[in-house]
């Protein structure tokens, strides 16, 4: 009797001093490790957050650049981390894409992760370098058509948004482009701004300056309505490619072992964060549409969108190459 008493008090000690833990959370500073190089989309997005959601939670939060693998190197770093929030991760729709894509994954997304809530959706543009001759979407169509197989387009990996918006791209054309991987948005945008690839992808805010400066062209933004950021810019779907449309959307999520008060408390002052009146100002500025979700409704679009975006991959044949 004496031996369980002292064991149940052991427990209870133990849980008490978790709880305490938890309440005093975070006791030092928070890792938000975003999966692709400096300058992308999932960058831009967690710098737009990352002040306001530290100050929020009563601590700080710093960004760790962990690119490579369409960004499976960076989620699988926060999959196998500690499960005490602090380490965390933001990553784009690549999220839902990369199990399709990806034949060996080094984590599984619904049981390893547990998301946070989402933050944000975005549109991306199809821009090419001042060396191509085609300056709308139908002479780049018809440009395609007579050079099949020899012009290139630059993504942030394999699976990234770059990557995908381009292969839907292709595959409501009809016609090839050659896929040359980055590890990042950044060194895409460069390349594609240097002539090294023909043309990208990128998302709004990361295009923004080089369009407006003359560095690129802008042909088309990829989601259902014109841009405020580009407002002379149209749809590649009114340019001439009237299927299309494409948007991203970025989720947070931690160790699936990260206890739900920690989860919680995480998700509070996400919202908070993204309902401040700065952070929604910068957030439309740079072309961000804001979404405060639990997590429970974060954990519903990706379940949603992990069969949708299977059954495309699969239907067209898109490889991670």
């Amino acid at each position: 009797m004496q031996r369980r008493q002292l064991a149940l008090a052991a427990l209870l000690a133990i849980g008490t001093l978790g709880a305490q833990a938890q309440g005093n959370y975070p006791e030092r500073p928070i890792k938000l490790v975003v999966p692709y190089a400096p300058g992308g989309s999932a960058d831009i997005a967690a710098r737009l957050i990352a002040e306001e959601w530290g100050k929020q939670l009563g601590g700080n939060l710093f960004i760790e650049n962990r690119g490579g693998a369409g960004g499976n190197l960076g989620v699988d770093q926060v999959a196998k981390a500690a499960g005490d929030g602090y380490t965390v991760g933001l990553q784009t729709v690549s999220l839902a894409i990369n199990p399709a894509l990806t034949a060996k994954m080094p984590y599984d997304t619904l049981k390893d992760l547990a998301p946070i809530g989402m933050v944000a959706s975005s549109q991306h543009v199809l821009v090419v370098n001042n060396k191509l001759p085609a300056q709308n979407v139908k002479e780049l169509l018809a440009l395609l058509k007579a050079q099949p197989g020899k012009l290139t387009y630059g993504s942030a990996g394999a699976g990234s948004t770059f990557h995908m918006s381009a292969e839907l791209f292709k595959a409501v054309a009809g016609l090839p482009i050659v896929h040359i991987p980055y590890r990042g948005g950044g060194p895409a945008l460069t390349d594609t701004i240097a002539g090294q690839v023909d043309m990208s992808f990128p998302v709004l805010s990361a295009a923004q300056q080089h369009v407006q400066s003359g560095k690129l062209r802008a042909l088309g933004v990829t989601g259902s309505k014109r841009s405020p950021l580009m407002p002379n810019v149209p749809t590649i779907a009114e340019a001439g490619l009237p299927a299309y449309s494409f948007e991203t959307w970025f989720i947070v999520f931690a160790p699936s072992s990260t206890p739900k008060p920690i989860i919680d408390k995480l998700n509070t002052a996400l919202n908070q964060a993204l309902s401040s009146a700065a952070v929604k100002e910068r957030m439309i500025k740079e072309g961000f549409d804001p979404i405060p979700s639990s997590p429970a409704q974060a954990r519903a679009r990706l379940e949603k969108e992990m069969p949708q975006w299977a059954k495309l991959i699969k239907e067209r044949g898109i490889t991670a190459e």
